[in-house]
């Protein structure tokens, strides 16, 4: 499963797979509890594929940040928490992104970060871009 079927909610915890449409909005699945929900299409939905985390030169995709912590990690879950204090975040991320802006990206987005790649490492969901062989590649 990539993370083009994989979605955050507006006002809801955690992450959701899209399970199906519907003429009204559609069906999701939550990561954390498998509970199924039906969600309209007027609420605020954000596909994990589409986001991006701003860097000193450019915007890079949340699949190849959850790439790099996965490399960092050595395939495990984060050695930091989501509810770290602010500093032990702010170190964290520097230490996966070392060129992340740190005046657009907020400690807020950090930890939503940790807390979405977590969810996934525990779902067994690794398979953060599309071809992990051809981005090893260009490090």
């Amino acid at each position: 499963m990539s993370l083009e079927k994989i979605l955050s909610i507006g006002g809801r915890p955690g992450l959701y797979h899209l399970l199906t449409q519907t003429r009204s909005g559609f069906v999701a699945e939550s990561l954390l509890d498998k509970k199924r929900i039906t969600i309209s299409a007027h609420s605020n939905v954000s596909v994990l594929s589409e986001i991006a985390i701003y860097t000193l030169e450019e915007e890079i995709p949340l699949g190849e940040v959850f790439q790099k912590i996965l490399v960092k990690e050595k395939g495990g879950k984060t050695s930091v928490g989501h509810k770290e204090d602010k500093l032990k975040l702010e170190e964290y991320f520097f230490e996966v992104l070392p060129n992340y802006d740190e005046d657009r990206v907020y400690p807020s987005d950090i930890k939503k970060v940790i807390q979405w790649y977590n969810i996934l490492q525990e779902n067994g969901i690794t398979e953060f871009i599309k071809d992990a062989e051809e981005a090893s590649e260009e490090e």
